[in-house]
């Protein structure tokens, strides 16, 4: 989830927007009635039409088509705006799919036409009663893997957040820099757990148009932007101690969060959106323009949670497992191109043909991932 995004993408973005959107598009312009199949949403620049509101508990499938002129993004909230499924990325005209766990309960579907604020809500209710997806002994073991996968990232953050945030305070600017992307590595790795909860994630990872929706500029892109715009950080200790406190809180969230195999599958599909609209444009790090450090880190997160659900997807789709292998060996021989040192190139060393092949690799790898939620679901 992003609260806010840019709302022109450069055209190396566009394409990849436009690819990884178009999986899920079946051509029907999102009618399929939904006692037939996924519930509909229309989705236009002033409206959210979901075709049914009251559903049974358990697995829910919507296919969300976009009417409308803008680029959309599709939610189902729980109380206090947790992200219990999303879709981002939908392009004009384009559909996406969208399969997430409910437990009874009464929840808010939003479409966000620009992608932006908290979009067009509606009322949305689960009833009833099912058996839950982690009931199934492999994909309960696919969750606690990857439990122990975030809990491994989140301690890792905490500590190279911390020493982020001691350089900056000791106005320390090369050390800070030098530690800006590797603190961020371990966010960016675990970000679909960590845009669960609410408010969170733009406070510590919003870009500064963040401002546009009434909230105060914080976090990581804020302290990037004093780094490499002005050089100094000596006003910055309460941005970095807000930082390192809201960091703490997101790390004692996630780490008590009870997922879903549904969330598992939709964030690895989530991190390549993330590829696709931020690092690959260069919207993420616009000021120290470390982004391949971000697109390394979301392509590993994505591998981390498709392996933890591997042995279901060996048993229930082999051919996807050879596929998905072959893409994210593909990804990775891509990105490897781009090492420089013990990181990477910064995004404007790199040439418009060179970004177009990481594109494209992202591309090739999002289409298979896009099918894996489905078979978790067993649809």
């Amino acid at each position: 989830m992003r609260l806010v995004r840019l709302s022109v993408l450069t055209a190396t973005g566009a394409l990849a927007v436009a690819g990884l959107a178009a999986c899920g598009n079946d051509g029907t312009g999102g009618t399929t009635p939904a006692g037939d199949g996924p519930i509909a949403v229309a989705a236009s620049d002033t409206a959210c039409e979901v075709g049914k509101t009251d559903v049974p508990a358990g697995t829910v499938s919507f296919k969300v088509t976009n009417k409308g002129s803008k680029v959309t993004e599709f939610y189902v909230y729980a109380e206090g705006d947790r992200v219990m499924g999303e879709v981002e990325n939908i392009g004009p005209g384009l559909s996406r799919d969208l399969h997430v766990e409910l437990p009874a309960g009464t929840y808010e579907t939003a479409c966000k036409p620009g992608m932006v604020g908290k979009g067009i809500r509606g009322a949305f209710t689960a009833s009833g009663s099912a058996q839950a997806l982690n009931a199934d002994a492999k994909l309960a073991a696919a969750t606690e893997s990857y439990s122990r996968y975030v809990k491994s990232q989140t301690e890792a953050l905490l500590v190279k957040t911390q020493e982020f945030v001691d350089a900056v305070k000791a106005n320390d600017v090369a050390k800070a820099k030098a530690l800006f992307p590797v603190a961020r590595t371990y966010w960016e790795r675990i970000e679909p757990v960590a845009e669960i909860f609410g408010d969170l994630d733009p406070k510590i990872d919003g870009r500064e148009e963040v401002i546009e929706e009434g909230m105060a500029f914080t976090g990581f892109h804020r302290i990037e932007k004093d780094l490499w715009v002005t050089g100094d950080v000596s006003r910055s200790g309460p941005i970095a101690d807000q930082l390192m406190t809201d960091v703490k809180e997101i790390v004692a969230k996630a780490n008590a969060e009870k997922l879903s195999p549904l969330q598992l599958a939709n964030g690895a599909k989530e991190l390549l959106d993330e590829v696709a609209t931020g690092k690959i444009t260069g919207e993420e790090d616009r000021y120290s323009h470390t982004d391949l450090w971000d697109f390394a880190a979301n392509v590993q997160g994505s591998k981390a949670a498709i392996a933890a659900l591997r042995p279901v997807l060996q048993e229930r789709a082999p051919e996807l497992v050879t596929e998905l292998d072959a893409n994210f060996t593909a990804v990775e021989a891509a990105l490897e191109r781009h090492r420089k040192g013990d990181g990477w190139r910064l995004h404007n060393e790199l040439s418009q043909a060179e970004l177009k092949s990481l594109s494209d690799a992202i591309n090739a790898l999002a289409e298979p991932v896009s099918k894996v939620a489905a078979v978790v679901a067993g649809k």
